[in-house]
């Protein structure tokens, strides 16, 4: 009787050792095969993980309704360009070819969302009266989407700054020569507006020698209604 079962426990073996060493003789997955030859032939899937939701412009969460999805990013040094995009779609960026060093300001309608146009101006050796002709006749409700690229100050004068004042940014006063900036503004604005960053050019901190680092921001605005009359 012990014989007997001796002799069936080696057949069970050797059966066994060869399945496997034909699996993997002819290619097949032995680690699975053996899962499989154990688990009596099951052979359920494992479920895949679940992909991360995207969200427009690679926010961390979707905007709420009536609201436009915004992601800026300034110029790293003067090697990598700006970035702006709104609502899933670049604006501006190196790949587009639309980029400059100096300021890059994209003006968007504040009630439709509707990109009205893209402009970049050269801060270092530009003429800032162009900066002015640009943004002296907004009109009112316009969004300001602006980031820096190598240097955004040189240029500035007093009228430069207080149009950016008058869109609601504060940094402006303070910027100088390569620091780094992005900012969201609106033309009308009755309060400063919670979307800027100011990165400060400083020997003891800069990421790169001669620039601070690039500053990234992102966010959601309002769309804003209709004006009356």
């Amino acid at each position: 009787m012990r014989l007997t079962g001796l002799r069936a426990v080696a057949v069970l073996l050797l059966v066994g050792l060869t399945w496997l060493l034909a699996n993997t003789l002819f290619g097949g997955d032995s680690a699975s095969s053996v899962r499989h030859f154990f688990s009596g032939g099951s052979d359920e899937p494992t479920p895949a993980e679940p992909r991360p939701r995207r969200f427009k412009c690679g926010l961390s969460a979707p905007c709420p309704s009536k609201h436009l999805a915004f992601r800026l990013v300034s110029g790293a040094a003067n090697v990598i360009g700006p970035k702006i995009c709104l609502e899933d779609k670049m604006l501006l960026s190196s790949v587009k070819n639309n980029v400059g060093r100096g300021l890059n300001i994209a003006l968007v309608n504040g009630v439709t969302g509707e990109l009205l146009e893209t402009k970049s101006f050269d801060m270092w050796a530009g003429d800032v009266s162009d900066l002015l002709k640009f943004l002296r006749p907004l009109h009112e409700g316009t969004l300001v989407f602006v980031a820096s690229f190598d240097d955004a100050a040189t240029k500035m004068n007093d009228e430069s700054r207080r149009l950016f004042e008058e869109l609601g940014s504060t940094a402006i006063k303070e910027l100088a020569f390569r620091d780094t900036w992005v900012f969201v503004g609106a033309k009308g604005i009755e309060n400063k507006s919670p979307f800027e960053q100011r990165m400060k050019n400083s020997k003891s901190s800069n990421k790169y020698e001669g620039w601070p680092e690039s500053l990234e921001m992102d966010g959601c605005i309002p769309l804003r209604p209709p004006l009356e009359g």
